[in-house]
This record gives structure tokens, sequence and C-alpha cells, in this order.
């Protein structure tokens, strides 16, 4: 094992532990924080234990990456069940348990464990993993295993801090999940980060929000104020951005159809999008008069009074025009709150 930890730090992966006195050989279980693909290899290079794959397809890739395979595919009951029979075997090695369930930095915080890992043994022996790196993070979310082992061995070192924590045992009639949130609190209170409520399932949810949001692509001169927030969290399908673009076209007709999808990429919302462009928040060179109105035909049923709006906000083409009052009072009377009002009446139908 020195052997190896020597050709380890050669290729630039540098393991160090601190008080090695408190690690317990009667302990079956050990407990630690997961920050990057390559944990359960480290401290196997300082001890003898097995991690077993929860994930991926078993076979050559899963032993070499050094997990153990169990053969069991079914519920955390049956893998629960499966590793109480493996530990009840002194002469198996201990294992070593991931309660977070998902590789984090490691530096802002650790995520809630999973309380499976608990139901095994009454004793558990926590072990803080704590993982450095120049220049580059240590992990990446949302990566692959493979490109992991890429930078591990571009970098030129990477340092992995292990210390043992005194084994903490299970208290009369405690619950799996309170022995698992305790030993979370001690964890994070060794690594000095915050033991947050977030699951695994939360991370992997935000992940995949960040997949599916649409790029905002730049626009000279369209950018917008951090005030004008979008209305919806999420954005839409390109076919839904089209359809509102329509409406905010049939609104305002002067306004380029490209400007309005850019804006709508943003907002998600239609009459945001409709103040943002009144209220000059987005900068757009306007189109002509004649192409606008061959764009967009007006039904005859439209209401005088939206017509007439639409005509008094419109904004002039490069050419200057003159100004040109309603024909109504009732409509050259009109606020711009009233105008703007009417403007957000119409684009809801």
């Amino acid at each position: 094992r020195f052997i190896v930890r020597m050709m380890c730090s050669v290729l630039g992966l540098v393991v160090r532990q601190s008080d090695p006195r408190l690690r317990d050989a009667s302990v079956r279980v050990y407990i630690a924080n997961h920050v990057t693909q390559f944990d359960h290899n480290v401290i196997s290079l300082l001890t003898s234990c097995n991690t077993p794959a929860l994930s991926g397809a078993p076979g050559f890739i899963c032993w070499s990456r050094g997990f153990m395979e169990l053969g069991v595919a079914g519920s955390r009951a049956e893998l629960v069940d499966s590793l109480k029979a493996y530990s009840s075997h002194g002469v198996n090695p201990p294992l070593l348990l991931f309660p977070e369930e998902a590789a984090t930095n490691g530096r802002a915080g650790l995520l809630r464990f999973s309380s499976w890992p608990f139901s095994i043994l009454d004793v558990v022996q926590p072990v803080a993993l704590h993982v450095q790196r120049p220049l580059i993070a240590v992990s990446v979310a949302d990566s692959s295993w493979i490109s992991e082992l890429l930078w591990t061995f571009f970098v030129p070192f990477t340092v992995y801090q292990v210390r043992w924590m005194p084994p903490v045992p299970r208290r009369a009639e405690e619950p799996s999940e309170d022995f698992a949130l305790r030993v979370q609190e001690l964890l994070a209170m060794e690594l000095g980060v915050v033991s947050t409520r977030l699951t695994a399932a939360d991370k992997a949810e935000h992940m995949k929000r960040l997949r599916h949001t649409l790029p905002l692509p730049f626009a000279p001169g369209s950018g917008r104020p951090p005030a004008a927030r979008p209305c919806a969290g999420a954005a839409p399908a390109d076919v839904r951005i089209t359809a509102m673009a329509q409406r905010v076209k049939e609104v305002l007709p002067h306004v380029p159809l490209d400007v309005i999808r850019v804006d709508l990429a943003q907002t998600n919302c239609v009459d945001t999008t409709i103040a943002n462009l009144l209220e000059g928040r987005v900068s757009f060179f306007p189109e002509s008069q004649e192409a606008g109105s061959e764009l967009l035909a007006p039904s005859t049923s439209q209401t005088g009074a939206a017509a007439g709006i639409q005509g008094s906000v419109a904004v002039p083409s490069s050419k200057p025009a003159t100004k040109q009052f309603a024909k109504s009072p009732v409509e050259r009377h009109l606020s711009l709150q009233e105008r703007k009002r009417a403007l957000y009446d119409y684009a809801r139908r």
C-alpha cells in the first residue's frame, strides 16, 4: 500500500492523513463526505475498505474503478440486507459509504445524508475528506468520471487530506434518520461547512433545469437592466416563444421579431416584454410602417380603441414622419398608463 501511494504521488495524486491512530479496527462502517469520483480509491490507499456500486453497469468497468459488486439491483431495503450480511463476516474489509450520494466541491456545505447507511450497524466512524487542486476545481457538477480522471492527470497535483474522527455509536432507540443527521452535523463542524437539507435529488433537478435553460443570444444594445425580472422561472419551448412573440408583434408591429424573441427568452412574459419595449429598456431599430402592415393584418373585429392606441404608440421609422393625432377626442386624452393597460388587455386576448 505504501508503494502504491508513492506511485500515485509521482502521478500528482498526493494523499495525506491526520490522526491515523483514531482509526478503529473494530468499526465495520466508515462514513465520508463525497467530493470527487475517486474518494473511495484514495481512502483505500490508507486502509482496507470496500464501497458498493450503487449505480452504473457491472463488469470490468465497475471492478477497475474499485467498486464492489453485490449483485443486488432491487430496493434500498434489499441493499441494506445484503450489506448487513456482508458486515456480519469478520473477514470482510469494512464498508466505506457516502451518504450524500452525490459529489460536491466540499467548500459550501454537505448534502443531506441518506438514512440507509446508518441502518446497517449501530457504530460508524466518520471520515472528513478535504481536496485541494491548483487553478482548476476539484469537482465539476454533471461531469463524467472519465473527464474527472483526465483532469486529475492534467493538473500538476491534487492533494487529498483525510481526517479520521472518533467512532460514533447509535443512541438508545435513536432512529436512523436522527443518527444520520447527528453524524452529518459532526462532519460539517469538522470540515467547517454548512449542514444543508438539500438532497442528491435536489442537485439532479437543479442540473436538469440548467441543461434545459435556453441560451440567451447577445444582441448589441439590447441589454435589459436587472430591475426587469422574468415572470416565470423556467424557459419555455421555442414554439411557445414564437407564439408569444406573435402576440407582442400584434400589439407593437414596429418592433422586429428577433428583438421580441430575445427579450421573451429572458422574461418569458408577454406583459413584461411589452413594458420593456414601451419604456425604452430594450433598444431596437423600428421596422417601416409598410413592413409592419404587411406582416400584421388586423381583423375587423378589433375595437377602435385598440386600433387607435396602436397608432398612437407606434414608433416612427428611420425616416422622419409627421405626428398624427387620434381621430377620437377620447383617445387623444388617454394617459400613458391607460394606453399601456389597454395594450395589456389586448395582448391577453
